[in-house]
């Protein structure tokens, strides 16, 4: 596919991350600095999907202190659920490149230079960041040995329905070019996005690429969010995406 990252006398930062956040107010201001400290010229687009805790209000303080964060918040009125939140940040983001950051600490921020290489290298339209391709994590920062077998069953299944070879779809870390985003329509809901978007890049036949990140996972005490309900969900979208092609 053809690389577009702009056009003549346009200006934009090479990187949006797009951070969808609920009741992350322990969390959003380390990932926050952590983004920001990553050498790469970016933008911040972070979604409150109308945390009942004190997340805004991290935000705003985040943003008041660091005023060079190049930090944009978009608040939602009522909740809506991670994908909600993604569309919205996507739709919003003005980079020549779009990745997903969680508003917790499992994802290292520190990896969007391997990510955004192949991308700048021409040599991909997208980048997974695998948990379990090797190298960095090989998937022991998943927690449980259920959470480990859904993520690889759904993997597997995906990769029946979009032809591809992904070590982890369900990964968190999609970085992708914005063009291909553009006109995107995003019609999942809860965590239904990560089996949308790699549907979706495969049926464009975008060259989508996997490199091995570091991960933590935490535990639902601790957070955690995603649970059996959402397996299911990704089952049904999974499903749905390999009808629609």
């Amino acid at each position: 596919m053809n690389r577009r990252f702009s056009q003549p006398g346009e200006t934009r930062p090479l990187l949006s991350v797009v951070m969808p956040a609920y009741n992350e107010a322990g969390t959003i201001g380390e990932i926050l600095s952590r983004v920001a400290a990553v050498p790469i010229g970016k933008e911040i687009v972070v979604v409150d999907d109308c945390s009942t805790d004190a997340t805004l209000d991290a935000l705003k303080e985040f943003a008041h202190d660091n005023p060079g964060a190049s930090l944009r918040i978009l608040s939602h009125r009522r909740n809506e659920g991670k994908t909600a939140s993604v569309r919205d940040g996507i739709a919003a983001a003005k980079g020549k490149i779009v990745v997903v950051q969680d508003a917790d600490l499992e994802y290292d921020p520190e990896d969007f230079m391997r990510l955004v290489r192949p991308i700048i290298a021409g040599k991909a339209d997208a980048v997974f960041g695998s948990r379990f391709s090797g190298g960095r994590n090989t998937g022991k920062g998943l927690k449980g040995r259920l959470h480990r077998l859904v993520n690889r069953m759904l993997t597997f299944l995906s990769n029946i329905a979009t032809g591809l070879h992904l070590t982890d779809m369900e990964t968190c870390y999609k970085m992708v070019r914005r063009d291909l985003l553009e006109g995107m329509e995003i019609v999942s809901t809860g965590f239904g996005f990560e089996v949308e978007i790699t549907a979706r890049l495969a049926g464009m036949g975008a060259r989508i690429r996997e490199v091995p990140i570091f991960y933590r996972g935490r535990s639902y005490h601790a957070g955690k969010k995603i649970g059996v309900r959402d397996g299911i969900a990704a089952l049904w979208w999974i499903l749905r995406f390999s009808l629609a092609r």
